[in-house]
């Protein structure tokens, strides 16, 4: 079975008939011949945009010139009434000193620090799905709520349950479905001061978990003032100088931060953990694999690293996953002065677009781009395009700080859910890849989980 992926629009559509499929999904607004391009261009009234689709194009954006190529302000406009200032959407020398504090926090050596949160996070969750066992279910909700308790307890120390967690996982969930990727009202040349609108339930959601957000901010701040904080990963990146200006992160900033933290930490985890348990369910042999191998997970401590390292065919699964639904499904930069690319003159100011998923599923560059085949990575084949055509985290200087982070808890909660139950999906209820914030299914992933003996 083929996983589904979108239907592609007709390759000529009218600017309006565009506009329409985009604000529906910007993935089925994309002609099929994306997914053997090396370059496209896109005309409209108001700008151009141009899609780089080879692994030359991909590292010239991302890795070896990525100072000429920002970040656009057209996609900061749908991100902004959640993520103001945050380092997913500044450029330049502010986005430098962001990830100057903050990356410290994500080094690998820390990364065991929040195995035991990953852990019981995901022991609450095997509760959960115990008591759902043998009836359909979707499991989005699931890996969404998984994955929040997870954000939680690392960076705040507070399991789910909290109330103040609660409410912001609500709230997110309630933003999630409202916000769009990409603003409309940004593509218009109107002029920079002019306020961009949004719909109210994406304002009021956003004003929502914004001040939940100071509240733990505020609170956290005064107990590292009393010196009783604990060594989370707010406390961490609170307490981080930046070492070329010895300024930390305001209250504001901070929750700028952690509005993408948990965007990026809950969210993409989310999407990639439920499409990586949607891929299994064919698959038999694929869950009866990972089950054998996750029975060296301790039955009720936290795994260190070592384990964690063990789970080699989990970790390809997951990496499969994010291959054929990538959370995030493009990127958008914008060019700061005349370039050529594939001997094509582009003016400055024109959007370049990076995207995964066309890049991912690329029929120039991958075997079967189409099919869930987690062994890819150990073929020649599989390793060129892992070097050079994926990037499920970004690439470069802006990749995400957290990518060895979500990996681990990838892994690790798909192994301990292998071996505890069986997947079988429900081909009546086939899901429908779409993009909002994260490649989500429009009508949600179902599958029934059946305890393993």
């Amino acid at each position: 079975m083929t996983p589904p992926k979108p239907a592609p629009r007709p390759d000529k559509v009218s600017l309006w008939r565009y506009i329409r499929l985009f604000k529906q999904d910007i993935l089925s607004a994309q002609p099929a011949r994306l997914y053997r391009a090396k370059m496209a261009e896109f005309r409209t009234p108001f700008f151009r945009s141009y899609l780089c689709n080879t692994p030359e194009l991909v590292d010239l954006v991302l890795r070896a010139r990525p100072q000429d190529f920002p970040k656009s302000d057209r996609i900061r406009e749908g991100l902004a009434p959640l993520l103001r200032n945050s380092v997913f959407v500044t450029n330049g020398a502010v986005w430098a000193r962001q990830r100057r504090i903050i990356d410290p926090a994500f080094e690998g050596g820390k990364l065991h620090q929040s195995l035991p949160d990953m852990w019981q996070a995901g022991l609450n969750c095997l509760k959960r799905l115990h008591k759902s066992a043998g009836q359909p279910i979707d499991i989005e909700p699931e890996t969404s709520h998984v994955a929040a308790d997870v954000i939680f307890r690392t960076l705040f120390s507070l399991p789910i349950e909290d109330r103040t967690a609660a409410q912001v996982f609500t709230a997110f969930r309630a933003h999630q479905m409202s916000a769009p990727v990409v603003n409309l009202a940004a593509l218009l040349p109107l002029p920079r001061w002019l306020p961009r609108p949004h719909s109210r339930q994406t304002r009021e959601t956003a004003t929502q978990i914004r001040q939940l957000i100071e509240d733990l901010t505020r609170r956290r701040a005064e107990e590292i003032a009393q010196d009783t904080a604990p060594d989370d990963l707010a406390t961490k990146i609170m307490t981080m100088t930046d070492p070329e200006t010895g300024t930390r992160f305001s209250t504001d900033e901070m929750v700028d931060q952690v509005a993408i933290f948990f965007l990026a930490g809950h969210e993409t985890s989310a999407s990639a953990l439920a499409w990586a348990l949607y891929l299994l369910a064919p698959h038999p042999e694929w869950q009866e694999t990972l089950a054998e191998e996750a029975l060296c997970l301790p039955a009720h401590e936290a795994p260190d690293m070592a384990l964690l390292k063990q789970l080699k065919l989990s970790r390809a699964v997951f990496r499969e996953a994010m291959r054929l639904y990538p959370p995030v499904p493009m990127f958008v930069r914008e060019t700061t002065c005349p370039e050529t690319f594939r001997k094509r003159p582009v003016k400055r100011g024109s959007q370049v677009v990076i995207s995964p998923w066309h890049l991912h599923r690329h029929e120039l560059l991958w075997d079967n781009p189409d099919g869930f085949d987690p062994s890819r990575w150990d073929t020649e084949n599989g390793k060129s395009c892992a070097r050079q055509a994926y990037i499920p985290f970004s690439a470069g200087a802006r990749v995400c700080p957290g990518a060895g982070f979500a990996m681990a808890e990838g892994v690790l909660l798909l192994s301990m859910i292998l071996r505890d139950f069986h997947l079988t999906a429900l081909p009546e209820r086939p899901p429908r890849p779409a993009a909002q914030l994260t490649v989500r299914s429009k009508n949600g992933i179902w599958l029934t989980l059946t305890p393993r003996q």
